[in-house]
């Protein structure tokens, strides 16, 4: 990050305490190496054996492709249309647990979380990855963080601003005392929809221009120095 960001960064974040940080998992706490690519093309297999156009779904991120093309078969086959949804979901869940046993947590994570704890800020994690997933690859979640909202949890998935509200609302804690801490520029658009300082790091797949595009009030090189970046705006 460039002197200039990380200045403005520390002005903005110095106006407003901070009481909670919300984490993305995949590529900010943890490495799944999840194939985006392969999930979203069997998604679209199975699509086209329902009997439905790639062309009318190919535009959307997998869980998106799912709901649409779900409401698509209700309206003509509804008994189909469930079907093809826990088809679906089945395979997404096999290829993210695939991925997840192959996983690992970055370095320092469970210090990183321990350390804010002891700052008396709350924690959360918001995924749209199963819960499975994450437990495969932090089994003692529960010690370490407040709250993990995935996609089952909630009925609307980030970027829908529903998914981060609702771990908010689990910590108490108002949107303008809350970071959003993510790797991917939808980590950026929900924490920006709600209000939260939206923190950039650069341990996925995001890039630092994708990422301040998206509305990255800070980037940077891990969730780890979220802690340096705490301790220079002055927060307690």
């Amino acid at each position: 990050m460039s002197a200039t960001s990380r200045t403005t960064g520390l002005r903005a974040l110095d106006a407003r305490p901070c009481r909670a940080v919300v984490f993305d998992f995949d590529g900010t706490l943890a490495r799944l190496n999840i194939d985006f690519v392969a999930m979203r093309s069997d998604v679209l297999k199975l699509t086209a054996q329902y009997g439905l156009a790639a062309e009318t779904v190919c535009d959307l991120p997998a869980l998106e492709l799912i709901d649409r093309a779900r409401a698509t078969l209700a309206a003509v086959e509804p008994s189909r249309a469930e079907a093809y949804r826990a088809a679906a979901h089945t395979r997404i869940m096999e290829i993210e647990l695939a991925a997840a046993r192959a996983g690992e947590l970055f370095g320092g994570t469970r210090e990183l979380l321990v350390a804010l704890r002891k700052r008396r800020i709350g924690t959360a994690i918001i995924t749209r990855n199963c819960l499975r997933a994450v437990r495969t690859v932090f089994p003692d979640l529960d010690q370490f963080v407040d709250a993990a909202i995935s996609r089952e949890m909630t009925p609307r998935v980030k970027p829908h601003p529903d998914h981060l509200r609702t771990a908010l609302a689990v910590l108490s804690a108002p949107p303008d005392g809350a970071l959003m801490v993510g790797d991917h520029p939808l980590d950026m658009q929900v924490g920006r929809e709600v209000g939260a300082f939206t923190v950039g790091v650069l341990t996925g797949s995001g890039n630092r221009e994708g990422l301040t595009r998206a509305g990255a009030r800070c980037i940077l090189a891990s969730a780890w120095d979220l802690l340096d970046l705490l301790d220079r705006a002055g927060q307690p």
